[in-house]
């Protein structure tokens, strides 16, 4: 059966009126299989069904994961849920929800709440601030909460539990001794990012919760529900949100788009660019740090990845166009390096056996 070229297609569906019914058949019948002679689309192509199995297996070999899910262009490739778990349930992100503080400092800064990184976080805070504090700390800016660099003692760790049993968690934490230079190594601290939540909250009258639905829940189309409070009422910066990892798919697809997700500007590329720009070093893992992201690479890609307790994992690899997010139970009895090296190990086989998207000429 001969087949009519795609520029005779048009001419001859135009005249179907006068086409026996037989001649029509044969016309849709070569249409389809022309169809089927076309290339896939990029995500469809760029995971093979039996590097998919393999990494799905894989993943749920893992002692403890939860869910995994990756995007490729935009594209869903993977969707699993494992030991009962499924990637629409809300999972407590733990420490993953700095990255997603930082997003909202981000925001405040391109409405002009915030005025920049520089500015010092006692202007937000105001009352806030005890009145006996270090002088020092007058010079902590928002920036140096951000990249983890305030100079305090640290709130996590060793520390954490009495932070959190603390009467009050602001004054706790700028209360506490200087133990590094203020914009010096890191000193990771959820103190630090509880402070910027309290610095929103302080600024705009708002609660952490209502800037985060308002500034990336409505744009995204995601649910955030509400989460742990200080005695203050403060929702708790950098630890015990709850989000789907379906949510947290799209918050970092909005990421890789350099701040862009279905045609609105969630958050702007200038801010996306600060944030993943290195200026110290984790001493836990060695990574560079931003401004609640970590930075490393994978199968020789640059990856910019969030992390919280237990293993609740963001990464955003640009140059396979790639999002991923794997959830695993949050309250493991160590917080698990080895397990995340287990992990980075089945992202980069996962970045080998795809394509390179370019997607820098794809998001500028």
């Amino acid at each position: 059966m001969a087949c009519a070229t795609l520029e005779d297609m048009p001419t001859s569906l135009q005249s179907h009126h006068s086409t026996p019914a037989a001649s029509v058949s044969r016309w849709w019948l070569c249409l389809l299989g022309l169809l089927a002679l076309l290339p896939l689309e990029p995500a469809a192509a760029a995971l093979a069904d039996d590097r998919r199995e393999s990494i799905v297996e894989r993943a749920g070999t893992l002692p403890r994961s939860h869910t995994l899910l990756v995007a490729i262009d935009g594209e869903t490739v993977i969707d699993e849920g494992f030991r009962g778990h499924a990637t629409d349930e809300t999972a407590n992100i733990k420490s993953l929800s700095k990255t997603l503080i930082s997003a909202l400092v981000g925001a405040a800064i391109d409405r002009g709440v915030i005025e920049s990184v520089d500015q010092p976080i006692v202007e937000l805070l105001g009352a806030r601030v005890p009145a006996d504090v270090d002088p020092r700390v007058n010079d902590i800016t928002v920036g140096n909460l951000l990249s983890m660099q305030a100079g305090l003692e640290r709130t996590s760790g060793g520390n954490y539990g009495a932070w959190v049993a603390s009467s009050n968690w602001v004054s706790d934490a700028l209360a506490r001794p200087f133990d590094a230079e203020i914009g010096g190594r890191m000193r990771y601290s959820t103190g630090n990012s509880h402070l910027l939540s309290a610095a929103l909250t302080e600024v705009t009258g708002r609660s952490t919760l209502a800037l985060a639905r308002d500034w990336l829940g409505d744009p995204l189309g995601i649910s955030i529900p509400p989460w742990t409070r200080d005695p203050q009422g403060i929702y708790f910066g950098g630890n015990e949100m709850g989000l789907t990892p379906q949510a947290l798919l799209r918050f970092g697809e909005m990421v890789r788009q350099r701040g862009r997700y279905g045609g609105q500007t969630v958050l702007s590329t200038d801010w996306i660019e600060r944030s993943w720009q290195p200026r110290t070093r984790s001493f836990f893992n060695g990574d560079d740090y931003g401004y609640g992201w970590f930075i490393t690479e994978l199968a020789g890609e640059p990856v910019y990845y969030g992390w919280g307790y237990g293993g609740q994992l963001l990464y955003v690899i640009p140059s396979r166009a790639m999002t991923v997010v794997m959830t695993s139970d949050p309250m493991p009895p160590s917080n698990g390096s080895n397990y995340v090296n287990r992990v980075e190990t089945l992202i980069g086989d996962l970045i080998e056996a795809t394509g390179n998207h370019n997607d820098e000429e794809r998001t500028t």
